[in-house]
């Protein structure tokens, strides 16, 4: 079967104009692309008042809302699919992101997944509201309540972070439930990824860490009784990484390791402006398309 080929957004290289936005979205479907995936920061620190600050962003890089750039493409296209990557749901309120993503799988007529992760900066956490400390134990708990609030009229639901009494989300998602993926490598984050997920995004490089960590998944889905076979892997090729033969030596390993979706990361890597960004996405759905 041949693999689903993503877009990323690359929401750190895109101006503030809805007119450059919409060109690159349509752009992504009318190539053909299976899906668009959309990153997620809501605030950046300003490096320089952070002592021992080492982050790959800061407050000096742009990220695009990912409930609202997503909403913003589900108007204006027609098929392609919508991808969180990865949302970082433990920084948030999860009855509010369970509304959030049922509204906007609604209004995209069941295009979205749910690409989900704890994050790395607890400057954000702190600005928030949220507990660093907490945050894989907050998204466990999380991923249940949102499951039981895209399925049922009411919940009843007494957890440790949260609590709803007899109450709903109305209108429902039109997937029930939203497909959630889980981002990162780590064993906690892979066993949840195998208790919950519908997928797995590695986030890193077809190496020896990524196999590995993908061996410790097939483990924990056998352990859930699950099929690995059915269970997604999406990989990240940057395009930073090198040129087209360097994307399909890349893609050709990650599909030996058992990913089954490629998709192409060009944000903060170099690629230009929107039109360049465009003429690079070509060039790498073309190369997937041949594989």
């Amino acid at each position: 079967m041949s693999p689903k080929i993503g877009a990323f957004f690359p929401t750190r290289d895109m101006p503030s104009d809805p007119n450059q936005i919409r060109k690159w979205t349509l752009a992504a479907e009318e190539i053909g692309f299976d899906y668009i995936e959309v990153s997620d920061h809501v605030l950046g620190a300003d490096r320089e008042k952070h002592e021992n600050f080492d982050g790959p962003y800061d407050v000096d890089d742009c990220f695009h809302e990912t409930f609202c750039t997503l909403s913003f493409m589900a108007a204006i296209t027609t098929r392609v699919g919508l991808v969180s990557g990865v949302l970082i749901l433990p920084q948030r309120q999860t009855a509010l992101v369970a509304k959030q993503a049922a509204q906007l799988d609604v209004l995209s007529d069941g295009r979205l997944r749910l690409g989900i992760g704890v994050g790395w900066n607890p400057v954000e956490y702190d600005a928030l509201g949220e507990n660093w400390k907490t945050r894989g134990q907050k998204q466990n708990e999380q991923v249940q309540l949102m499951n039981n609030l895209w399925t049922q009229r009411t919940v009843n639901f007494s957890g440790r972070f949260d609590t709803v009494r007899n109450a709903g989300i109305n209108p429902l998602p039109k997937q029930r439930p939203i497909p959630i993926w889980f981002g990162g490598q780590a064993d906690a984050a892979l066993k949840r990824a195998a208790t919950y997920g519908s997928g797995w995004i590695p986030l890193g490089n077809p190496g020896t860490n990524s196999a590995n960590a993908l061996d410790k998944l097939n483990k924990f889905l056998s352990d859930e009784g699950r099929d690995p076979k059915t269970f997604g892997i999406e990989a990240w090729i940057r395009f930073g990484d090198g040129n087209p033969e360097v994307w399909m030596s890349t893609a050709k390993k990650w599909l030996t390791l058992g990913a089954d979706h490629l998709t192409f990361y060009t944000s903060g890597q170099g690629a230009g402006d929107t039109d360049q960004q465009i003429e690079e996405m070509r060039k790498f759905y073309e190369v997937c398309k041949s594989l």
